[in-house]
């Protein structure tokens, strides 16, 4: 990204990085760095410390991928969740957008991506095998699939749906009619309660 010419490189180069962000352009960008500016040194420095902090301590859960300040987070290992159910989705936006309805109060699984041949993206490149592990390993009743209902979410719906069938689970997914998936964030959190509420039985053809 071509740069501005401020009379500060040191200006310069901070808008350069907040213009990375998603969703922000260069003049967004230049009115973050300028608010921030008009803060005391203090709270800038315990703004950096923070993002130094998170990218040196952030941690993903070895149980369902999920983000955590320790190895396993702290919806797993919360007492009072349903330990029966998982709930399968995409990206950790996915798992906020969920918790965000109130609704629902299982584990989860974080796929880290979902199958795209186009873009190289195959079973050995998402979380498969370890909710496998998870499914053998635990009691687990039922496997909520809430992924895009894209091409590429319903053909890894199917390939999880064949891999899973053999053992004795519940395979669901979300109603139809509410956006999940890459659009699940911004999905209104009522509508999106309910559809977690009347999920459905997945059988392989209602895709």
């Amino acid at each position: 990204m071509e740069k501005e010419n401020y009379s500060s490189k040191l200006f310069d180069d901070a808008v350069a990085e907040f213009s990375k962000l998603p969703g922000i352009g260069k003049r967004t960008a230049t009115r973050l760095v300028l608010h921030l500016l008009k803060q005391e040194h203090i709270n800038i420095e315990y703004f950096g410390q923070i993002l130094i902090t998170l990218a040196r301590e952030i941690k993903h859960c070895k149980i369902c991928h999920n983000i955590s300040d320790i190895e396993t987070c702290s919806i797993c290992t919360d007492k009072t969740r349903d330990k029966t159910t998982i709930c399968v989705v995409e990206n950790i936006k996915d798992v906020i957008a969920i918790e965000n309805t109130q609704q629902y109060k299982g584990l989860y699984h974080v796929l880290g991506g979902i199958l795209s041949p186009m873009e190289g993206i195959g079973p050995s490149e998402l979380n498969i095998s370890s909710l496998e592990s998870r499914i053998l390993s635990d009691e687990i009743e039922e496997i909520i699939l809430a992924l895009s209902p894209t091409m590429e979410g319903d053909t890894t719906n199917f390939y999880l749906f064949k891999k899973f069938s053999k053992y004795n689970i519940r395979l669901t997914t979300l109603a139809r009619g509410v956006s999940f998936g890459d659009e699940l964030e911004y999905a209104d959190e009522i509508t999106l309660g309910r559809s977690i509420i009347n999920r459905q039985i997945f059988d392989g053809k209602n895709i």
